[in-house]
Protein backbone atom coordinates (compact mmCIF):
# COMPACT_ATOMS: atom_id res chain seq x y z
CA UNK A 1 0.00 0.00 0.00
CA UNK A 2 1.28 3.43 -0.74
CA UNK A 3 -0.46 5.49 1.97
CA UNK A 4 -0.88 5.00 5.68
CA UNK A 5 -4.28 3.74 6.75
CA UNK A 6 -5.94 5.20 9.80
CA UNK A 7 -8.16 3.03 11.96
CA UNK A 8 -10.43 4.07 14.79
CA UNK A 9 -8.96 3.20 18.18
CA UNK A 10 -10.48 2.30 21.51
CA UNK A 11 -8.58 3.06 24.72
CA UNK A 12 -7.82 -0.17 26.56
CA UNK A 13 -9.65 1.13 29.63
CA UNK A 14 -12.85 1.23 27.56
CA UNK A 15 -12.66 -2.41 26.48
CA UNK A 16 -15.61 -4.17 28.11
CA UNK A 17 -15.12 -7.02 30.54
CA UNK A 18 -16.62 -10.30 29.38
CA UNK A 19 -19.95 -11.18 30.95
CA UNK A 20 -18.82 -14.83 31.02
CA UNK A 21 -16.37 -14.22 33.84
CA UNK A 22 -16.79 -12.69 37.26
CA UNK A 23 -13.16 -13.10 38.30
CA UNK A 24 -14.00 -15.90 40.75
CA UNK A 25 -14.03 -18.74 38.27
CA UNK A 26 -10.93 -20.94 38.38
CA UNK A 27 -11.07 -21.77 34.66
CA UNK A 28 -10.31 -19.12 32.08
CA UNK A 29 -10.61 -20.17 28.43
CA UNK A 30 -7.34 -20.11 26.45
CA UNK A 31 -7.26 -18.03 23.28
CA UNK A 32 -4.32 -18.25 20.88
CA UNK A 33 -3.88 -15.09 18.78
CA UNK A 34 -1.81 -15.32 15.60
CA UNK A 35 -0.78 -12.37 13.44
CA UNK A 36 2.52 -11.57 11.74
CA UNK A 37 2.01 -7.96 12.80
CA UNK A 38 3.25 -8.22 16.38
CA UNK A 39 1.43 -5.10 17.54
CA UNK A 40 -1.92 -6.52 16.42
CA UNK A 41 -1.37 -9.93 18.05
CA UNK A 42 -0.05 -8.40 21.27
CA UNK A 43 -2.87 -5.85 21.49
CA UNK A 44 -5.58 -8.47 20.92
CA UNK A 45 -4.00 -10.71 23.55
CA UNK A 46 -3.92 -7.84 26.06
CA UNK A 47 -7.58 -7.05 25.37
CA UNK A 48 -8.49 -10.71 25.88
CA UNK A 49 -6.51 -10.92 29.14
CA UNK A 50 -8.20 -7.80 30.48
CA UNK A 51 -11.53 -9.39 29.60
CA UNK A 52 -10.93 -12.54 31.64
CA UNK A 53 -9.34 -14.91 29.14
CA UNK A 54 -5.95 -16.54 29.08
CA UNK A 55 -4.21 -15.46 25.89
CA UNK A 56 -1.01 -16.37 24.12
CA UNK A 57 0.44 -14.92 20.94
CA UNK A 58 2.29 -16.31 17.96
CA UNK A 59 3.51 -14.50 14.88
CA UNK A 60 3.43 -17.38 12.38
CA UNK A 61 1.72 -20.75 11.88
CA UNK A 62 4.51 -23.12 12.98
CA UNK A 63 5.05 -21.17 16.22
CA UNK A 64 1.31 -21.23 16.86
CA UNK A 65 1.24 -25.01 16.52
CA UNK A 66 4.17 -25.36 18.96
CA UNK A 67 2.41 -23.16 21.51
CA UNK A 68 -0.86 -25.06 21.06
CA UNK A 69 0.84 -28.39 21.70
CA UNK A 70 2.04 -27.04 25.06
CA UNK A 71 -1.16 -25.15 25.92
CA UNK A 72 -4.17 -26.32 23.88
CA UNK A 73 -6.40 -23.37 22.97
CA UNK A 74 -10.15 -23.21 23.31
CA UNK A 75 -10.23 -20.57 20.56
CA UNK A 76 -7.80 -19.75 17.76
CA UNK A 77 -7.88 -16.22 16.36
CA UNK A 78 -5.66 -15.95 13.31
CA UNK A 79 -4.94 -13.61 10.47
CA UNK A 80 -5.43 -15.35 7.14
CA UNK A 81 -2.36 -13.87 5.46
CA UNK A 82 0.72 -15.18 7.29
CA UNK A 83 4.21 -15.93 6.02
CA UNK A 84 4.77 -19.56 5.06
CA UNK A 85 1.68 -21.32 6.40
CA UNK A 86 -1.46 -19.21 5.91
CA UNK A 87 -4.12 -18.85 8.58
CA UNK A 88 -6.56 -21.21 6.90
CA UNK A 89 -3.92 -23.96 6.75
CA UNK A 90 -3.16 -23.26 10.41
CA UNK A 91 -6.87 -23.46 11.29
CA UNK A 92 -7.24 -26.80 9.48
CA UNK A 93 -4.17 -28.23 11.24
CA UNK A 94 -5.35 -26.89 14.60
CA UNK A 95 -8.79 -28.50 14.16
CA UNK A 96 -7.14 -31.78 13.12
CA UNK A 97 -5.08 -31.80 16.33
CA UNK A 98 -7.72 -30.20 18.60
CA UNK A 99 -11.15 -30.96 17.09
CA UNK A 100 -13.02 -28.89 19.70
CA UNK A 101 -10.96 -25.74 19.12
CA UNK A 102 -13.11 -22.91 17.78
CA UNK A 103 -11.60 -20.79 14.99
CA UNK A 104 -12.00 -17.12 14.14
CA UNK A 105 -10.18 -15.87 11.05
CA UNK A 106 -9.61 -12.20 10.34
CA UNK A 107 -8.12 -10.41 7.40
CA UNK A 108 -7.88 -7.08 5.66
CA UNK A 109 -6.98 -8.73 2.36
CA UNK A 110 -9.74 -9.12 -0.25
CA UNK A 111 -8.03 -12.21 -1.73
CA UNK A 112 -8.85 -14.24 1.36
CA UNK A 113 -12.46 -14.81 0.28
CA UNK A 114 -11.37 -17.25 -2.44
CA UNK A 115 -9.11 -19.07 0.04
CA UNK A 116 -11.99 -19.29 2.49
CA UNK A 117 -14.36 -20.53 -0.22
CA UNK A 118 -11.88 -23.29 -1.06
CA UNK A 119 -11.68 -24.33 2.62
CA UNK A 120 -15.47 -24.23 2.92
CA UNK A 121 -15.75 -26.40 -0.19
CA UNK A 122 -13.45 -28.91 1.52
CA UNK A 123 -15.82 -29.07 4.50
CA UNK A 124 -14.18 -26.55 6.84
CA UNK A 125 -16.46 -23.92 8.35
CA UNK A 126 -14.67 -20.90 9.82
CA UNK A 127 -15.87 -17.46 10.87
CA UNK A 128 -14.20 -14.58 9.01
CA UNK A 129 -14.01 -11.05 10.41
CA UNK A 130 -12.72 -8.12 8.35
CA UNK A 131 -9.84 -5.97 9.60
CA UNK A 132 -9.88 -3.65 11.32
CA UNK A 133 -11.87 -5.51 13.95
CA UNK A 134 -13.31 -3.46 16.80
CA UNK A 135 -12.44 -4.97 20.20
CA UNK A 136 -16.11 -5.29 21.16
CA UNK A 137 -16.79 -7.28 17.97
CA UNK A 138 -13.83 -9.59 18.63
CA UNK A 139 -14.83 -10.12 22.27
CA UNK A 140 -18.40 -10.88 21.26
CA UNK A 141 -17.18 -13.46 18.73
CA UNK A 142 -14.80 -15.09 21.22
CA UNK A 143 -17.54 -15.22 23.88
CA UNK A 144 -19.86 -16.89 21.36
CA UNK A 145 -17.15 -19.46 20.54
CA UNK A 146 -16.58 -20.20 24.24
CA UNK A 147 -20.32 -20.50 24.90
CA UNK A 148 -20.79 -22.94 22.01
CA UNK A 149 -17.79 -24.98 23.14
CA UNK A 150 -19.04 -25.07 26.76
CA UNK A 151 -22.52 -26.10 25.57
CA UNK A 152 -21.02 -28.95 23.53
CA UNK A 153 -19.12 -30.29 26.57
Amino acid sequence: MSGKMSFPTTPIAEVPMSELFNGNQPYRPMVLVVDDECSIADTLAEILKRSGYQAKTAYDGPSALEIALLTPPDVLITDVVLPGMNGIELAIDMRRIFPDCKVVLFSGNAATSSMLASATGAGHNFTLLTKPVHPKTMLTQVAECVRSRMAAS
